[in-house]
């Protein structure tokens, strides 16, 4: 079978998922950015060509929760635009680091990851939390914003997830809340990074467009599953995909 042939049919279900996943409690980046990398593709463009492919998911995403009233405004704004200022800092810090040094990287990262993903509740059902006042929000949501958009133009994973629990946790906002502001600042974050990953000719086009259609699918899915209120736990899913990268990789560099 065609090697291409292969690299879409690898990308194109693992995005589905992923934009599923992340449209209700984020971590959609734990699933897609392996599933490129799965593929044999340099680092850089595997990066680049999924915030092509997540941000046309994350659009639909978040256009449907700010119809639904899901996304308070004025803290949003707050966010994005710190989101937008660190995610194309963190997109040349990205282009700077070797190809082999992001892969010693990851095999920190994964497991970390996994063990985050695997402790934390918010990928379990979901669940309404939140609704105390916390003084200076705007400035806590800022900070979010920076931090965040840092981290999702250097490397991505997990970039929503964080978010969400970032807005719970520190700005002590409910779910419904706190998932609309990070779908507004990460899709900022994807937007940003990706125009500066474009500029540098790491992004591979017709794979991520391609890709994107499945992404826009899944995130439609997984908005209509939120905005309903069904409860669905994505941790296996998560676990599963990690594994299978974790393993590649460490055969890779062995």
């Amino acid at each position: 079978m065609d090697s291409e042939l292969i690299r879409y049919l690898i990308v194109c279900p693992l995005v589905f998922l992923a934009g599923f996943v992340d449209a209700m409690v984020g971590g959609g980046g734990f699933i897609s950015l392996p599933g490129y990398l799965l593929t044999g593709m340099p680092v850089h463009l595997a990066i680049g060509t999924n915030k092509l492919s997540s941000s046309m998911g994350t659009t639909l995403a978040t256009w449907r929760l700010a119809r639904n009233g899901f996304i308070p405004w004025k803290q949003a704004l707050f966010a994005v635009i710190s989101a937008l200022i660190g995610s194309q800092m963190g997109a040349y810090i990205a282009l700077l680091i070797d190809a082999h040094i992001f892969k010693i990287l990851m095999l920190v990262i994964i497991p970390l990851t996994s063990w985050y993903v695997f402790r934390s509740h918010s990928l379990g059902a979901t669940e309404e939390t939140g609704g105390k006042v916390v003084n200076h929000k705007n400035l806590i949501c800022m900070a979010i914003g920076l931090v965040m958009g840092i981290y999702d133009g250097f490397y991505g994973p997990g970039t929503g997830t964080f978010m969400l629990l970032a807005f719970m946790g520190l700005a002590n906002m409910n779910i419904k809340e706190a998932n609309g502001i990070t779908k507004a600042a990460n899709l900022t974050t994807n937007f940003g990074a990706l125009y500066v990953f474009f500029t540098h000719g790491t992004v591979d086009l017709m794979l991520g467009l391609t890709a994107g259609l499945f992404s826009i699918a899944g995130n439609y899915l997984g908005t209509r599953q939120f905005i309903g209120k069904q409860s669905f736990s994505v941790r296996p899913i998560i676990l599963l995909v990690l594994t299978i990268f974790f393993v590649k990789t460490l055969m890779e560099l062995i």
